[in-house]
């Protein structure tokens, strides 16, 4: 598995991972559904808005529904042939703290039937090195208490337990572990 930038090469594999992804019904990825309609209604702009270092994509709609101003972003695919997920750093320059409805620098998914192969790790030790070279001296991740998998691709790229925190409702409320790791 390698990370690549998003491009209209691989656009057609990220569709159709998303159809199978909103065929299962799964509310984990109720957020790569919601992306299908910017796709096919631009899908240059939504390759370009992969890669924002300059937050100029339009607002974003949280869980609850507010809309708040991008921050720059960074998204890589997972792909070992086609995609298997996502990952995405983003961050506030010049300081590492993030506004209360962005609980973490990086977050990611892998499609359900690419689970369970290391892919989640691979990607968090490979993005990693970005966070550092835009000027991160860490980053924060938070996951669900009950996502043991996620907390395990953490702990396995040097992560530690920062603290128990509840997640605000416009991130789905409900309690959460917020980890850290050094770059």
């Amino acid at each position: 598995m390698i990370l690549v930038a998003p491009s209209m090469v691989e656009l057609p594999s990220f569709i159709a991972a998303i159809r199978r992804v909103q065929t299962l019904d799964d509310p984990r990825f109720a957020w790569e559904v919601k992306r299908l309609a910017a796709i096919e209604e631009a899908p240059e702009k939504f390759i370009a808005d992969r890669m924002d270092l300059e937050a100029k994509r339009p607002d974003i709609e949280l869980d609850d529904g507010t809309l708040v101003a991008p921050l720059p972003a960074i998204e890589y695919w997972m792909w070992d042939g086609q995609v298997c997920g996502a990952i995405n750093l983003r961050w506030l320059p010049g300081t590492t703290d993030l506004p209360t409805y962005c609980l973490g620098h990086i977050g990611y998914g892998v499609f359900p039937w690419k689970q369970r192969q290391g892919y989640a790790t691979k990607a968090l030790s490979l993005m990693l090195p970005h966070a550092k070279e835009i000027g991160l001296p860490f980053v924060d991740l938070v996951t669900d208490i009950d996502n043991i998998y996620s907390q395990r691709t953490i702990l396995a790229n040097g992560g530690f337990l920062v603290e128990t925190l509840e997640k605000p409702s416009t991130s789905g409320g409900g309690p959460a572990f917020k980890f850290r790791i050094n770059l």
